[in-house]
């Protein structure tokens, strides 16, 4: 409906292209605002996952919480959000970069800080990684690449599974710096980094301490 409007308004020369960036980020807003693990765990598991383990509202918390099964539907789910909300702006906004990247920045504020549950969301991960998927398919393979390496060893090296999340979100700029993309999207790439590591800061605080939870740990 919001890119509907947008078109609406072009053709009539009611609005300015700038505009085409606060469509994108409502677009992916409302997206992210549809909170995986809380409705799996709410109406499938009969439990509200914001209660229990780590309380965020992540596949990784799903995960030790919910199950193996639910953490998956959770993780699918959340990485579908960003690979939809960037193919659907990219596709209806002439094919652009830009467009699918505010995108995919409006669906992590809405998995991040979704309004209806006083915002607070998860961190983030799952749905930046559908975002870097689209980043292989319409920019460069090797950002999706590195940076899935980077989070790999970053997950290998300890166990830790925000360990492997920062490690993979903040190579992902820095891919776009290297390989040369857009500007603004390297730069909203860098924000949602930043966003990312700031989110995390408990855990890395516990990774200092050496008390982080690894992947499978119960809480």
């Amino acid at each position: 409906m919001l890119v509907h409007l947008y078109i609406l308004l072009c053709v009539k020369g009611k609005i300015d292209n700038k505009m085409f960036r606060i469509i994108c980020v409502l677009i992916g807003y409302a997206i992210g605002c549809f909170q995986s693990a809380y409705f799996v765990g709410e109406f499938v598991m009969n439990k509200d996952i914001r209660n229990y383990g780590s309380g965020n509202l992540g596949s990784t918390n799903a995960l030790r919480v919910l199950g193996k099964r639910a953490g998956a539907a959770t993780f699918v789910c959340d990485v579908g959000k960003g690979v939809l909300a960037f193919a659907l702006c990219y596709h209806f906004f002439n094919n652009s970069l830009l467009a699918g990247t505010y995108a995919s920045f409006g669906v992590i504020l809405g998995h991040d800080f979704p309004f209806y549950l006083k915002f607070k969301g998860g961190k983030g991960i799952a749905s930046s990684i559908g975002m870097d998927l689209c980043l292989m398919l319409f920019f460069n393979p090797l950002v999706t690449v590195v940076s899935f390496i980077c989070g790999i060893v970053g997950l290998l090296l300890k166990g830790y599974v925000s360990m492997g999340s920062i490690c993979l979100i903040v190579s992902m700029p820095i891919m776009c710096l290297i390989l040369s993309a857009p500007k603004e999207v390297t730069f909203l790439v860098f924000v949602m980094a930043v966003v990312a590591v700031i989110k995390h800061k408990a855990n890395i605080s516990r990774i200092i301490n050496g008390n982080e939870s690894t992947l499978f740990s119960k809480k």
